[in-house]
C-alpha cells in the first residue's frame, strides 16, 4: 500500500527510483562510492574494525572490577554476540560488493535494515536490543574513522545500482556530502529536515535533480530499496506507488523533459527586455567542473564561485595556494574571457570545516554558528590563509577577468582590512615576479547592517552582490535550514523587499554594478519584481537561466517600474504586486505553480 509524505519542494521535476537510505548516526559517516578494485580492501577495513571493537570489548570485560554489577559482563557478551553476528557482517559486505558503498556507508545502511527488524519484533526484550546494536555499530564506525580509507574514493556511482535508478533519502545531507554525489546515479533526494534555501537544497538545484526537504519522518517511513516517486513541483514523496500513479508520474516526467528542451533553445538568445533593457544572466557554481555547464547554459559569466567547497571533505587539511590557483584558473580558462567572480571562503554555520581544520576551529560546537566566526570574519582572523587564497585568485586573474567577492560583510572596517590584505598579496606576487592582473573587489550584502550602510561601503568597493538567502534569514531571524520555522521564511516580507530595493537603488545611484546571487535571482516569481527595482544582473544556477531568460524577454521594465512604489509601500506586497499584474495565473505564479 502506497503512502505519501509531504515536505517543501526545492528543486522541480519528477524523480522515480529505488531508495538509498543514509542512516543518521551520532558518529559522522562518510558516504561515497568505491572503485571495483577496492572492494576487497574495503571489506578488509570492515574486518579490521570488527577485530578492533572485539578486542576493546574483551578488554573491558576482562578489566571489570570484582564488585561490578553482574549485568555488565552480560551486556558486554551481548555486544560481542551482535558484533560477530553473521547477519551484520555478511549483509554489510553485500552492500560493499553489490552497491560499491564504502565500509562506513555499508555499515550504516545495514544498521538501518536491522534496526527496523528489531522494531517489528513482538518480544519487548528483543526490541530493546536495538540500542545495543546501535552502540556496537557506532564503535565500529569510530574504529573505521581512525583507520581511514586505504585508497582514494571513486568519483562516480556508475554501475553500482544495476538497472534501477536511485533516489537518496536521509534525515539531512551536509553540503560536502551532496557534492560527493554530483555526477552519481541519484535522480532525486528527500530529507527529513531543511528549508528551501538550506545549502543542501541549493546544491540539489545545482545538480538539477528533483528534491523535497523538510519531509519530517521520510527516512523512517521509507525502507532501503523501496520504490519512491519524488514530486519536486508539489513537495510530495510517494512511497511504493501503485501502477496507475507510477504511470501518471512517468507521463509528467516526460512533459517536464519536453519543456526543458523547449527552454534550452533560448540559451544563446540575448537577454533583452521588450523595451530594450539588456540584462546579464550569470551562473553560480561550486566546483571547477561546473564552469562547463555555466558556459553551455548561455551564462555571460560566473557571478558566484563558492570557493569554500574546495575546503570541505578534506579531513582538516586546507587546500594550498597552488591547488587553489589551479582550480580558479580552470574556471577562468573554461569561461573563455567571460568574467568570473570568486567569493572568498565562506565557512561556518551550515558549512563547517572538518573537525581537524586550522587551529581546530569547531564551528559546529559554537552556541550559534550563523552568528559566530564565519565568512569574512574567519578569513580576517586567519591572515595567512586569507592572503594565500587572495594570491591564488590574483594568479588566476592572469588568465582572464576575475573579481573578488567578500562574504557576510557587516562593517566598513572589514572591507578596508580586506583591501589591505589584497594589497599585501599583490606586493608578494610582485616581489616574486609572478604574473597577475588587476581584480575588482566586491562585497556580499547579506546582513541587514550592510544593506543599511551601502552608500558608505560603495566608496570602498567596485561592485556589490546581494545574497538574498542570508539577508532574509538575518532580517527575519529565521534559521533557513530549520523546517520548524521554514514557513516563516518569507522573501515577500516588506522589510526584505525594502532592503533589497534600497540596496539596488544605492548602487545604481553610485554607478556601481549590483547583482543578486541568492535564490531569488533564479526564481521566476521574482524576475519581474527585481527588474522593476532596477536590477540588471542576475546570478543563478545554470539550469535556471533559460526559464529566467524567458521571463525577461517578455518583460517591459517601464511598466514594471510603475508598479513598484505601491508594492514597497504595502503591508502585503505580494498581493499588491500580483493585483497590479492581473491575469488568472498571477496567484499561481506567486506560489511557483
Amino acid at each position: 500500500m502506497s503512502i505519501q509524505v509531504f515536505g517543501q519542494p526545492v528543486s522541480r521535476g519528477v524523480a522515480i527510483g529505488r531508495a538509498v537510505l543514509i542512516a543518521s548516526s551520532r558518529v559522522d559517516v562518510a558516504h561515497y562510492y568505491i572503485d571495483a578494485q577496492r572492494v576487497e580492501s574495503e571489506i578488509e577495513r570492515l574486518r579490521q574494525a570488527r577485530n578492533v571493537v572485539a578486542t576493546e570489548l574483551t578488554a573491558l570485560k576482562r578489566e571489570l572490577p570484582a564488585d561490578a554489577p553482574a549485568e555488565l559482563p552480560a551486556l558486554l557478551d551481548v555486544h560481542l554476540m551482535l558484533l560477530r553476528d553473521d547477519v551484520l557482517s555478511s549483509a554489510t559486505k553485500q552492500w560493499i560488493v553489490t552497491r560499491h558503498y564504502n565500509a562506513e556507508w555499508a555499515l550504516s545502511a545495514q544498521l538501518e535494515v536491522m534496526a527496523r527488524q528489531f522494531d517489528e519484533m513482538d518480544d519487548e526484550y528483543l526490541r530493546e536490543r536495538k540500542a545495543d546494536l546501535e552502540q556496537v555499530v557506532e564503535r565500529m564506525l569510530r574504529a573505521l574513522s581512525k583507520a581511514g580509507p586505504l585508497l582514494p574514493m571513486a568519483s562516480h556511482g556508475d554501475d553500482h545500482a544495476g538497472e534501477d535508478p536511485l533516489v537518496l533519502v536521509a534525515n539531512d545531507i551536509a553540503p560536502a556530502d551532496m557534492l560527493q554525489f554530483k555526477g552519481s546515479l541519484f535522480t532525486g533526494f528527500v530529507t527529513d529536515v531543511g528549508g528551501k534555501t538550506s545549502h543542501s537544497a541549493i546544491v540539489a538545484r545545482s545538480m538539477d535533480i528533483p528534491a523535497v526537504v523538510g519531509a519530517r519522518e521520510a527516512s523512517r517511513l521509507i525502507r532501503q530499496d523501496d520504490w519512491v516517486v519524488i514530486d519536486g513541483d508539489a513537495g510530495v514523496v510517494v512511497v511504493d506507488p501503485s501502477p496507475i500513479v507510477l504511470e501518471e508520474y512517468r507521463f509528467r516526467r516526460r512533459q517536464s523533459e519536453l519543456e526543458r528542451a523547449r527552454l534550452d533553445r533560448l540559451r544563446h538568445t540575448p537577454s533583452v527586455t521588450l523595451d530594450g533593457a539588456a540584462v546579464d544572466l550569470l551562473a553560480n557554481i561550486e566546483l571547477p567542473g561546473d564552469a562547463a555547464s555555466a558556459l553551455a547554459s548561455g551564462a555571460v559569466g560566473v557571478g558566484l564561485f563558492r570557493s569554500e567547497f574546495l575546503f570541505l571533505n578534506r579531513g582538516g587539511e586546507l587546500p594550498g595556494e597552488d591547488e587553489q590557483f589551479e582550480a580558479y584558473r580552470a574556471v577562468v580558462e573554461t569561461m573563455r574571457g567571460l568574467p568570473v567572480t570568486i567569493r572568498t571562503v565562506d565557512v561556518g554555520a551550515d558549512k563547517p570545516l572538518d573537525r581537524l581544520s586550522i587551529h581546530e576551529l569547531r564551528h559546529e560546537h559554537s552556541l550559534n554558528p550563523a552568528l559566530g566566526l564565519r565568512a569574512i570574519r574567519w578569513s580576517l582572523a586567519e591572515p595567512t590563509m586569507f592572503r594565500q587564497q587572495l594570491r591564488a585568485i590574483l594568479r588566476a586573474s592572469a588568465f582572464g577577468k576575475v573579481r573578488v567577492l567578500l562574504p557576510m560583510v557587516a562593517q566598513l572596517a572589514e572591507v578596508r582590512l580586506a583591501r589591505e590584505a589584497l594589497a599585501r598579496a599583490r606586493q608578494q606576487l610582485t616581489d616574486a615576479a609572478t604574473a597577475f592582473n588587476e581584480v575588482e573587489l566586491g562585497a556580499m550584502i547579506e546582513v541587514p547592517a550592510a544593506a543599511m550602510i551601502v552608500p558608505s561601503l560603495l566608496k570602498e568597493l567596485d561592485f556589490i552582490s546581494i545574497g538574498t538567502n542570508d539577508l532574509i534569514q538575518y532580517t527575519l531571524a529565521i534559521d533557513r535550514a530549520d523546517e520548524a520555522v521554514a514557513h516563516l521564511y518569507d522573501p515577500w516580507h516588506p522589510a526584505v523587499l525594502q532592503l533589497i530595493a534600497g540596496t539596488i537603488d544605492a548602487a545604481n545611484r553610485a554607478g556601481k554594478p549590483v547583482s543578486v546571487c541568492g535564490e531569488m535571482a533564479g526564481d521566476t516569481v521574482f524576475s519581474e519584481l527585481l527588474l522593476a527595482m532596477g536590477l540588471r544582473s542576475f546570478s543563478m544556477h545554470p539550469s535556471q537561466i533559460a526559464s529566467v531568460k524567458q521571463r525577461i524577454l517578455r518583460a517591459d521594465t517601464a511598466r514594471l517600474a510603475a508598479r513598484l512604489a505601491a508594492t514597497l509601500g504595502s503591508d502585503e506586497p505580494m498581493a499588491t504586486w500580483l493585483r497590479a499584474a492581473g491575469g488568472p495565473g498571477a496567484h499561481a505564479a506567486a506560489k511557483g505553480e
